[in-house]
């Protein structure tokens, strides 16, 4: 992890509250932590929210206390808040962003400016689902709230989150849904809620259910999807954001869109980081983030003149080329500034894709045009050309077991690992080396002329940096399913041999290749397990001359060199914690040649650790298998198991949740099981098995 400077002296002191019990109208009570500024009572200080399902108790014990006691340090309240149904919260967790879920935080908001200590204005905060709801919140415009800093979130719940990518099933759909599917097993702590506490996990117990099986059962885009998607109206958001996220995160492309399309004061951040708070940001360099927001919130809810709002709207890590690792602690590069998005300062570079490599169509801006602007629909009309090549590819389904993680947290070697790995399986088309640096920021695009010989197959496609050394590191990536090629909302199936004009737009990315490197665009008919692979092998032709690759290149700016620096990362004290066994992170892929076998096995276990100022000791740990067979597209399955445990005197609680999920050509199979102990006893124990028709997936 980064070095974070611990700062313990502040401005203000800080009375800290361990728990405090927010009413709701139906009788509900939220539980929540809190840091207040001395004397607040008396001159009241802006509040910030912070609104998610993650344990304030134990499990963000420590990041809840190093960031809101530095907030509550410079002169803000800060509100960690238990949602409905977990940590110490009352209720059940049904589902993400159920409107429950956003009407309680119009309550809670309304709670906390009614306080003697709050001034009436508040900001919210939230990294992930905390970000999410920021934004689903403020598009509510419940008017205490005066702005938000949204973390690693997205204005669109189908097109760029962690269910579905190009209409393709993402594998971290089965992740994510193994986490809170443990996590709601979990029970409050008795310290805070008393003898009622069994009662409490119980309801959890009894109300908990793969929400898999709801999120499988939604493959299009549908009602179910626009709820909570603020791109439907992004117009009703009215407060200032900040958005923020890192390239080896899930969710770097919704901070280009909200650049574009919010119409209130916005600043845009993209960091190299994975799906962490740029302070603790890893692919480092960390940024000093606690300060940047602190610049932002005094702006917004103190209305000092910070200067923040004079910056570039958008800053970003423009990365260099490196070697590729899986497992990277550092990242060169350099941060840039755009005054908006879309810049001009982004062209269009084409390159043809011909029978074996990448042809420029200019050089120098030739032609250009500006594509910074997101390009999702284009589509490429073809330009007379030579006569093309028909070059065709059916990839094996090992394909991808180098991909790394849909979304990357730092908690692993869970990066891109050499695409060579990979490249064996895919039509790979480079380019000569470079003469010069080549600079990108934005969406790649790749304008294939294609058939296939089956009615449901997807495409992935990777732009990767080749260094001097033949070593691949990729740049970026997009995957689509062919039958979304016009719509996510009413996909259709392909007509085997028929030729298809389909973009498919790769994330957004900011890199420089260096002289002497080559472009790599690498083509695919599969990508598992980062995507669950068609319902049989798919033979995919292209026509190559007629195929473009369309590059954002941008031109590097006197004024990046002016930018002002981020100051150095610093949080407040953690809560004090002793360790009893260490955390371990790893990946492997087994190649079993005996059973022509293949699985990628993810360990991420956080050890055992005792929280030293509530005598608690606490164990998370998760191992996740995902395998496929030789060429049987319906051997893929994917398994994960959690185990969650809390211990203090007499008290000693378990949990132990294991989802498996497989698939033949017409239908996904999801088991599910989640077992309690008190003690040794089993005290609660419930299986689950589900069909769930493919639907074009």
């Amino acid at each position: 992890m980064t070095d974070v400077k611990r700062v313990d002296t502040f401005p203000w002191a800080v009375r800290h509250v361990e728990n405090a019990w927010i009413p709701l109208r139906d009788g509900c009570r939220l539980a929540a932590r809190m840091w207040i500024p001395e004397g607040a009572e008396h001159a009241p200080v802006p509040a910030i929210l912070e609104y998610i399902p993650y344990r304030k108790r134990d499990h963000k014990r420590n990041r809840d206390q190093s960031i809101h006691a530095w907030f509550a340090g410079h002169g803000y309240a800060c509100i960690r808040v238990d949602m409905r149904g977990s940590g110490d919260s009352d209720g059940v967790l049904l589902d993400e962003y159920l409107q429950t879920e956003l009407d309680d935080g119009v309550e809670i908001l309304s709670w906390i400016a009614a306080q003697p200590w709050c001034d009436g204005n508040v900001g919210m905060i939230g990294i992930s689902w905390g970000g999410f709801n920021g934004l689903q919140i403020a598009a509510m415009q419940p008017p205490e709230l005066r702005a938000v800093i949204s973390v690693a979130s997205t204005d669109d719940r189908y097109a760029d989150d962690v269910h579905y990518m190009g209409g393709c099933l993402l594998g971290d759909n089965l992740s994510w849904a193994s986490v809170m599917f443990a996590r709601n097993s979990c029970p409050p702590d008795p310290e805070i809620v008393g003898s009622r506490w069994r009662d409490m996990w119980f309801e959890r117990l009894e109300a908990n259910r793969p929400w898999l099986e709801t999120w499988m059962s939604h493959p299009h885009r549908d009602e179910y999807w626009e709820h909570g998607s603020v791109a439907e109206d992004i117009s009703r958001i009215k407060c200032p954001v900040m958005a923020v996220s890192g390239w080896a995160d899930g969710y770097s492309n919704a901070v280009f869109r909200l650049m574009e399309t919010l119409e209130s004061p916005r600043l845009g951040l993209i960091g190299p980081w994975s799906h962490l708070y740029p302070h603790e940001g890893v692919p480092g360099p960390a940024i000093g983030f606690l300060q940047e927001a602190r610049r932002f919130w005094d702006f917004w809810l103190k209305k000092l003149d910070t200067g923040i709002m004079d910056e570039p709207m958008l800053r970003v890590y423009v990365q260099d080329s490196t070697e590729p690792a899986a497992r990277m602690q550092h990242r060169p590069g350099r941060w840039v500034g755009e005054p908006g998005w879309p810049t001009a300062n982004v062209r269009s570079h084409r390159y043809r894709v011909t029978a074996n490599a990448l042809e420029p169509e200019s050089r120098d801006g030739e032609d250009g045009q500006d594509v910074s602007a997101d390009r999702s629909g284009t589509t490429g009309e073809a330009t007379e050309t030579p006569e093309p090549d028909e070059l065709s590819v059916r990839s094996p389904l090992s394909i991808g077991l180098f991909a790394g993680k849909w979304c990357a947290y730092g908690a692993g070697p869970d990066l891109p690992y050499d695409q060579r790995e990979d490249d064996g399986g895919a039509l790979v088309f480079d380019g000569d080396p470079l003469e010069e640096p080549l600079e990108l920021l934005g969406a790649p695009v790749v304008d294939l002329e294609l058939s296939v010989d089956r009615p449901v197959a997807m495409v992935a496609a990777r732009l990767s940096d080749i260094g001097p050394d033949d070593k691949a590191t990729r740049v970026t990536y997009g995957v689509l399913n062919l039958c979304h090629r016009d719509s996510h909302a009413e996909p259709q199936a392909l007509e085997p041999g028929a030729w298809y004009r389909v973009p498919v737009v790769l994330n957004g990315i900011g890199h420089r290749f260096l002289p002497g490197h080559r472009l790599r665009l690498a083509i695919s008919t599969s990508y598992w397990p980062l995507a669950w692979a068609p319902p049989e092998p798919v033979r995919l032709t292209i026509r190559g001359v007629r195929s473009v690759l369309d590059l954002p290149v941008r031109t590097p700016r006197a004024e990046d060199s002016t930018l002002t620096p981020f100051s150095a990362s610093e949080a407040a004290p953690a809560a004090p914690k002793t360790q009893l066994q260490e955390p371990y992170h790893n990946w492997r892929v087994i190649r079993d040649l005996s059973t022509d076998e293949s699985t990628l096995e993810v360990t991420l276990d956080e050890g055992s650790y005792v929280l030293d100022d509530i005598d608690l000791m606490v164990r998370q740990a998760a191992r996740e298998w995902y395998r496929s067979s030789n060429d049987d597209f319906t051997s893929l399955r994917g398994e994960t198991r959690w185990t969650h445990e809390f211990v203090r005197d007499g008290w000693r609680v378990r949990t132990e949740t294991r989802q498996v999920l497989t698939c033949d050509a017409t239908t996904f199979y999801l088991h599910a099981q989640l077992d309690a102990y008190e003690g040794e006893n089993r005290v609660f124990s419930r299986n689950w098995t589900t069909d769930i028709p493919r639907r074009l997936v």
